[in-house]
């Protein structure tokens, strides 16, 4: 990998186009070297994966919201929508795809300087390539991209820190990635890569407070905003320039100013394109520093019973590092981690929530535990409302750590029993991460898919999807227009779509 330094240039500075942080990530769009066997696997594994979570979401508000705008724009070639026949306007194909794979908060994550869901690059990728007739060994060389552009830029460049959607990230790397897919020079991706970073910037408060439907649909803006910036550099149109750089652009007003000094590492010409595989795959239906509290909260449900019941237990303190105590933790300070009424979107990002729900069911349901009878149980509001968080030094550390073997993403929990007994124990990562109990291989990856299409989708169909995207390097371009699945008869032509401007 290469190191690049990122700062802020005065204008009469001149800082030279290929000195760009642009540039440098077009230029390692346009590498042609090969992707890996075991990238390649990885691919195919979170395309299931984006596909298992995106079926289970069409028949919820967000997905039926977008899909509904979608179908109001019919294209030929046009792009796949999950559910339906028919194509569509690939940036409206890759909009009501990407909120139907973002809208449970289950597919996969990427932690480190920022946050990320780097799946979310494969909606506009797959609308492209539909769209454009590509086949999917070019779809897969796009999506590696994708996920190498996004995880660099997760890995050196922190937004949140500053109140910024980690979905400016997402602009960047989707253009990178169609890039790729379709061959364009490092002109033109540089080109799209300014128009979508410049049009992709936005608070966090979409995650923040009572949060909105907003949340599902905030990732799927950016890869719309991807596809169309790509489609006005092809065209010749230009963009803000340097867009990070500049002393008016992203860095200098929206992070850390005209100080700032950041280290972005990227590919060096000829090295293969891996970085999807330091990102995990959910097995709950949570925000990802969720997922492992579920998995040792489900463990002592088992081990000790007796702690599900609020009457022995005088207070539940998980002890975590800053990202987790500050974002979904108590230290967040929002009332709404604590309502009974709060949406099903403030929930998903309420540790305390999660972890005394897990804890009374020793499971966790992608529906099920969410659900307002559920949520207001009240021995769970009593038991949830003994649940603090608090920072501890050693977990932000090791959250922070560059090294695989120590970067966790758990911590400690001490409960208090009233008769003077204390529980402890801690995780480090999720079961299901790469260094968990039990890493998430293929098999795992198709039954989550088997199970989340259930009821939503006939047999037949199921089985037909998995056998397609398995072969996906061998696919031509028309075979790649299946990589979508159709709801079983009767089941959206019962849903009412909503009505809007279109």
């Amino acid at each position: 990998m290469n190191q690049h330094d990122v700062r802020v240039y005065k204008s009469d500075e001149n800082l030279a186009r290929e000195d760009q942080l642009a540039h440098k990530i077009a230029t390692v769009a346009t590498d042609p070297v090969a992707v890996t066997e075991e990238v390649t696997e990885m691919v195919i594994n979170r395309m299931i994966d984006n596909a298992a979570v995106a079926t289970a979401s069409i028949t919820r508000g967000p997905g039926i919201a977008a899909r509904a705008q979608a179908l109001d724009h019919p294209y030929s070639p046009g792009a796949t929508v999950f559910g339906v026949a028919g194509r569509y306007g690939p940036e409206w194909a890759a909009w009501a795809n990407g909120v139907a794979v973002r809208e449970l908060d289950y597919h996969d994550t990427f932690l480190a300087a920022e946050y990320s869901h780097p799946g979310d690059n494969i909606p506009p990728l797959l609308a492209v390539a539909q769209h454009a007739g590509r086949t999917g060994a070019e779809l897969v060389r796009g999506i590696a991209t994708g996920y190498e552009i996004q995880i660099d830029l997760v890995k050196g460049i922190s937004l949140h820190k500053h109140k910024i959607d980690h979905v400016a990230h997402l602009g960047p790397s989707a253009a990178a990635g169609i890039g790729t897919l379709l061959g364009l020079d490092v002109e033109t991706i540089f080109q799209a890569i300014g128009q979508a970073l410049h049009t992709t910037t936005a608070t966090r408060q979409s995650r923040k407070g009572e949060i909105s439907t907003w949340k599902a649909h905030a990732p799927a803006f950016a890869g719309k905003m991807a596809v169309e910036a790509v489609d006005r550099a092809m065209r010749g149109q230009t963009s803000p320039t340097p867009i990070y750089e500049g002393e008016d652009g992203v860095i200098a007003w929206l992070l850390d100013g005209p100080d700032a000094h950041y280290r972005v590492s990227l590919p060096a010409a000829g090295e293969a394109k891996r970085a999807i595989l330091d990102s995990y795959t959910k097995e709950h239906s949570a925000e990802y520093q969720a997922q492992a509290w579920i998995d040792l909260a489900r463990k002592l449900h088992h081990e000790r019973p007796e702690l599900a019941d609020p009457a022995n237990v005088g207070s539940v303190t998980i002890h975590t590092s800053h990202h987790t105590h500050f974002v979904i933790g108590s230290g967040a300070n929002d009332p709404q981690k604590y309502d009974p009424a709060a949406s099903r979107e403030t929930l998903d990002h309420s540790i305390p929530y999660i972890f005394t729900v897990a804890l009374q069911d020793g499971a966790w349901h992608h529906v099920d535990s969410y659900a307002p009878e559920r949520a207001a149980r009240p021995d769970t509001v009593e038991l949830w409302r003994k649940v603090r968080t608090l920072e501890d030094s050693e977990w932000t550390r090791r959250y922070h750590s560059e090294d695989p073997a120590e970067k966790a993403f758990g911590g400690r929990v001490e409960i208090i029993l009233h008769d003077g007994t204390t529980v402890t124990d801690e995780i480090a990562v999720a079961d299901a991460h790469p260094l968990g109990a039990r890493p998430f291989a293929r098999a795992d990856y198709i039954r989550k898919f088997e199970t989340l299409a259930a009821g939503v989708v006939e047999e037949a169909e199921i089985a037909r999807f998995l056998a397609l995207v398995q072969r996906l390097p061998e696919l031509s371009a028309a075979e790649l227009g299946g990589l979508t699945v159709q709801a079983r008869p009767g089941l959206l032509e019962s849903i009412p779509l909503p009505k809007g401007l279109f």
